[in-house]
């Protein structure tokens, strides 16, 4: 895994210059950890003519055809580990991935789609992916690639469901602050791979899905929209999340027919628990955002600190999840997480309630939401980031803030409160020389969130 260098600008824009290293190394640490070809070889190995796929064993020697197909932003990273190890054993494949996350493979063909908006690079990416399913039959074994992004990556409306109607949707759920299950419960309604779909196009071959998980929980019919494992969402499910983010009547009325025809009985509801279709095929999460904390607490420990892990499963409004990690460096001071230094770690999701047209993303908004309640404290760092190097519509994984954050930034002419009014993270954070600018990192395990809070006294600064 190759990150961009950070600037010697970056370290030295706050008070704070060995914090900052402190906390790019603990981010760099944790994806490392949350390498997709390094989480593949952990589960899956080839001895002779056996390969062992996450526990299970496939004598080579009875399969005709080994082929690889899936979505996501590590999807090309894993097929390139896969190739790595199968080689010629390969017999073709295709995954879709985001712009910019393509590396180079031998066997199998990667294609660049839209994300977290789909377009029509990944109408015809998900196409591929189904042709090349059907395909397969009962002498093949497939191999699954699934992670984070896939459920923008493999688009394939349900009939009467336009590309644009599915983009309009999705732009409405994502402003109106859906998480993601919400999100999936709706696509997967107006798909023809997701939800459990692509495992009926796979049938009669078997297949296994290898999952790198960007979803809390792991919950495996919510990463990238589960293509191949069974649904428990229904139509009614989907119109009843549209009522409540109060959008029903702004979506396209091509979503509002499919939606309705399926929740009255009139279109077939994806396969569901018991299905025969899922005799066939197996999925296992090869990696998900503990790995990236742990790797992070051992790397602050080298450095010095004392690590605490917070939650593993963060959720809620991106501000207050800052603010919250704010308050909680301003307590460290006063011993509520023991003896200093110590480092404050925490993973999830966070969602961003869109009210304003600017530009950021939702680590970014962390970032300012705790800036807000640690102004003023020497020796106190607080970074978020997205491990897959993208933070919203944003170059920036994120940002990182520290006690002089608002001095800085009143000395620019910024002002946080209407920077987050208009969601305009980025600008603000880009003046500051604040931004965490990884480039793609080729992995998506949720996104990190570290306060480093040093043993020194929290006098207010000049």
């Amino acid at each position: 895994m190759s990150l961009r260098p950070f600037p010697e600008a970056f370290f030295n824009a706050g008070d704070s210059p060995g914090l900052r290293r402190a906390a790019v190394r603990c981010l760099q640490a944790a994806l490392r950890a949350s390498d997709p070809q390094a989480a593949l070889r952990r589960v899956v190995t080839l001895q002779d003519h056996l390969l062992q796929v996450a526990g299970e064993t496939y004598d080579l020697d009875r399969v005709r055809r080994v082929f690889l197909l899936g979505g996501g932003k590590a999807a090309a990273a894993m097929a390139a580990a896969l190739e790595d190890l199968l080689g010629p054993l390969i017999a073709g494949g295709v995954v879709s991935v985001k712009y910019g996350h393509a590396v180079p493979t031998a066997r199998v063909r990667v294609l660049e789609a839209g994300h977290p908006l789909p377009d029509a690079a990944g109408v015809a990416a998900a196409e591929e992916v189904l042709a090349l399913a059907r395909e397969a039959g009962p002498d093949d074994l497939v191999l699954v690639l699934i992670s984070g992004g896939g459920s923008a990556l493999l688009t394939a409306p349900a009939e009467g469901v336009t590309l644009e109607d599915k983009m309009a949707v999705t732009r409405l759920l994502l402003a109106a602050g859906a998480p993601i299950g919400e999100l999936n419960a709706v696509r997967k309604h107006l798909s023809r791979i997701k939800g459990g779909r692509l495992a009926r196009a796979l049938a009669p071959a078997r297949s296994v899905a290898l999952i790198l998980s960007d979803v809390l929980g792991n919950p495996l019919d919510v990463i990238a929209s589960g293509p191949t494992v069974p649904d428990p969402t229904t139509f009614a499910d989907a119109l009843e999340v549209l009522r409540r983010r109060n959008i029903l009547g702004a979506v396209p009325g091509s979503v509002r027919e499919v939606l309705q025809a399926g929740a009255a009985g009139h279109l077939p509801e994806t396969p569901k628990p018991g299905d025969p279709v899922f005799t066939l095929t197996r999925a296992a999460i090869i990696g998900d955002i503990r790995q990236a904390l742990d790797a992070a607490a051992e790397e602050a420990r080298a450095q010095g600190f004392r690590p605490v892990l917070l939650s593993a499963s963060v959720e809620g409004e991106a501000r207050s999840v800052g603010a919250a990690l704010g308050r909680m460096a301003r307590e460290a001071r006063d011993g509520r997480f023991g003896p200093l230094p110590v480092c404050l770690l925490q993973g999830g999701e966070t969602t961003v309630t869109v009210h304003g047209q600017g530009l950021g993303g939702r680590n970014q908004e962390v970032a300012l939401g705790a800036a807000l309640e640690i102004s003023g404290m020497a020796g106190v760092v607080v970074l978020s980031a997205g491990t897959d190097g993208t933070d919203g519509p944003t170059d920036a994984a994120g940002a990182v803030v520290d006690g002089t954050t608002l001095q800085r930034a009143k000395a620019r002419g910024l002002d946080p409160h209407a920077a987050l009014a208009r969601n305009d993270a980025y600008p603000f954070f880009a003046a500051l020389g604040d931004l965490v600018i990884t480039g793609p990192t080729l992995t998506n395990v949720n996104d990190l969130m570290l306060a480093l809070v040093e043993a020194t006294a929290p006098e207010a600064l000049d």
